[in-house]
């Protein structure tokens, strides 16, 4: 089918045809919907300043408990605590209690992985 796209919208075809074979093909190698959803909110949750904050912190000295994060982000450790909460309840962070002592450190190297490539694919954009 071929159609005329109105050349107003920048990001839309000039001309409708569908190439079935690459669309079957994406379709074929596409995520389930559940694992969008769950990108989604992995992705929703790195939405956060604060929380990115504290990935890096952990990633950068591997553990550290609410009082030295809250130092290193320079927030209070109201909002420390409740960002781990969120943080721990997704299975981005663990922690480890020490006596009184709780410390916090990333769940696996995964975590670590999205935020380097995330990291550099903003360095590396030409448009910035």
């Amino acid at each position: 089918m071929i159609a005329a796209v109105t050349p107003l919208d920048p990001d839309a075809c000039g001309v409708r045809i569908v190439d079935h074979d690459r669309v079957a093909a994406a379709k074929a190698r596409m995520i389930p919907n559940d694992e969008a959803q769950q990108l989604t909110e992995l992705f929703r949750l790195l939405g956060d300043a604060t929380r990115v904050q504290i990935l890096y912190a952990l990633v950068e000295v591997g553990e550290l408990c609410v009082c030295d994060l809250a130092a290193v982000v320079d927030a209070p450790e109201t909002s420390i605590s409740h960002a781990l909460r969120l943080l721990r309840t997704a299975g981005v962070v663990r922690n480890r209690k020490s006596g009184r002592m709780v410390y916090y450190s990333l769940n696996d190297a995964h975590v670590r992985l999205l935020l380097d490539v995330s990291a550099e694919h903003l360095r590396h954009e030409p448009n910035r």
